[in-house]
């Protein structure tokens, strides 16, 4: 991959303790693994979730325990169809501040609120971000793509104010504030900073929302003043989509508001190889939600699910991004490497990606890779 993705926390970086060297022993040689940290185990909660879900979130149970990562998990049902997400759940990730997730199914209307719209509220999970990265080995239509999409998470279109004024006429409110959004372009910026990045993009409707996104992009233009080292970039979201089916490479970071961020970041998804392959989170200040980083369009596929051929690659991706994040860097590159290797030999290869691949065969080269 061209860049490794990195912490996309900036308070949880550290630098890497200095071993203490054992006495010397002449009998064997000793290799000392660099930990930031004491290398405690750390409890994660896990959400095998609907569908092809607890397919992938096994994937990744069994490439965790074949490269000893220094994580356990504990795991609690959820499902799309639930009124809420249970309290012992929130309590859990909280208690963990870390949570790796499948898919969770969303009905169709009929006014039931989105489980992951709940979690992302509760526990203010206000930056989405998604790595679009062109895998070596991966035939696609465009080369040299390495975008990062990140979204406001909070607001927007996904606040969920909702109202029938008559019957037949339904209002909802978009709601943008410029708290919200100065944070978002804090978290873009400070990204591409520590992550070597040369170029953020605000992708807005400010040409028609001139008062809710114009906010938004009066909200980054003051944050950009303060990296004057990184170019900022404005497109309109239409004229982005094009560009980006077109001329992909030109982007870097982009920063946008919540719906935006979703079309944009399925759509460069689909550019640098499909859904299956692209790692994602859902971040705060205090707490994690690793999971798949595009929309899981086939979360509820039931052909998929009886012939055990789901993509396990974007979750296991997802879940090196989970240990570089608890401050485990080598797990979280060998983990990468190995997926990336397995992608470039092209045995091991999901229906998605051009193989007939089951999940647990991918599983196995994963492993073997490891090896």
């Amino acid at each position: 991959m061209a860049r490794r993705s990195v912490p996309i926390l900036r308070h949880l970086l550290t630098k890497p303790t200095t071993p203490t060297l054992a006495p010397a022993n002449p009998t064997r040689s000793v290799t000392y693994m660099p930990r930031p940290g004491d290398g405690t185990p750390r409890a994660v909660t896990l959400i095998p979730g609907d569908g092809i879900g607890p397919l992938v979130t096994n994937a990744v149970e069994q490439v965790m325990d074949a490269m000893h990562a220094p994580v356990y998990f504990e795991t609690f049902e959820v499902h799309g169809d639930m009124p809420k997400v249970p309290d012992e759940v929130i309590e859990s990730i909280k208690k963990n501040k870390v949570c790796l997730k499948g898919g969770l199914a969303t009905p169709m209307g009929g006014g039931v609120s989105s489980l992951n719209l709940q979690l992302r509220k509760e526990l203010d999970l206000y930056a989405s971000l998604v790595n679009c990265v062109n895998l070596p080995g991966l035939v696609t239509k465009h080369e040299n793509v390495d975008i990062v999409v990140i979204r406001e998470n909070t607001e927007g279109e996904y606040s969920g104010l909702e109202h029938e004024v008559v019957p037949g006429v339904v209002e909802s409110l978009k709601v943008i504030t410029k708290f919200c959004s100065e944070r978002i372009a804090k978290y873009a910026f400070e990204y591409a900073y520590l992550n070597n990045r040369k170029k953020v993009t605000a992708v807005h409707k400010a040409n028609i929302m001139k008062l809710g996104d114009g906010l938004f992009l009066e909200s980054c233009r003051e944050v950009a003043t303060k990296y004057p080292g990184i170019d900022y970039k404005e497109i309109i979201v239409d004229n982005c989509c094009m560009q980006l089916v077109s001329k992909p490479e030109q982007f870097d970071v982009m920063v946008t508001p919540n719906l935006y961020g979703n079309l944009v970041a399925n759509t460069a998804a689909g550019i640098a190889g499909g859904t299956g392959v692209m790692p994602g989170g859902n971040v705060g200040a205090d707490h994690a939600i690793f999971e798949q980083g595009a929309s899981a369009g086939n979360v509820g596929n039931q052909k998929i699910l009886d012939k055990k051929k789901a993509n396990p690659v974007a979750l296991l991706l997802s879940s090196a991004m989970m240990l570089r994040h608890l401050q485990f860097p080598s797990f979280a590159d060998r983990l990468e490497t190995a997926v990336a290797r397995v992608i470039l030999e092209g045995k091991c290869r999901t229906k998605d990606l051009g193989g007939q691949s089951t999940t647990q065969e991918v599983v196995d080269g994963v492993i073997a890779a490891l090896e």
